[in-house]
């Protein structure tokens, strides 16, 4: 085994998750394909306990990566609207996945 950090260009776990990490991005990315298109207001509504600037910085972080497409409308108010691109599409294998296994896996509460 080797000491130090693992290159995210030679290790493919390591790169999915320098693209896609932290606590929200993954989220995200499952409500936008649930719903093909989410505004600003309707991801806050479903993640009541994120704050503006995290929402915002991880909506950035996964614009930079080409996963998500923000499209701002020049209205008033202004109105953005995010869809998945093609990059972004093709991590929803992962997250059907990853959503089965959290059914699969979550507590249960207590009768």
């Amino acid at each position: 085994m080797r000491d130090g950090p693992v290159d995210p260009l030679i290790c493919p776990m390591s790169y999915t998750v320098s693209i896609v990490g932290g606590k929200w991005q993954w989220v995200i990315l499952w409500l936008i394909k649930n719903e093909k298109m989410q505004r600003y207001g309707q991801i806050k509504k479903r993640l009541p306990t994120i704050s503006d600037k995290i929402l915002s910085q991880q909506l950035r972080a996964l614009e930079r990566e080409d996963l998500l497409h923000r499209e701002e409308f020049p209205e008033i108010p202004p109105r953005v609207e995010y869809t998945l691109t093609e990059k972004g599409e093709s991590l929803v294998p992962i997250l059907e996945m990853m959503a089965t296994w959290g059914a699969e896996h979550v507590p249960k509460k207590p009768s």
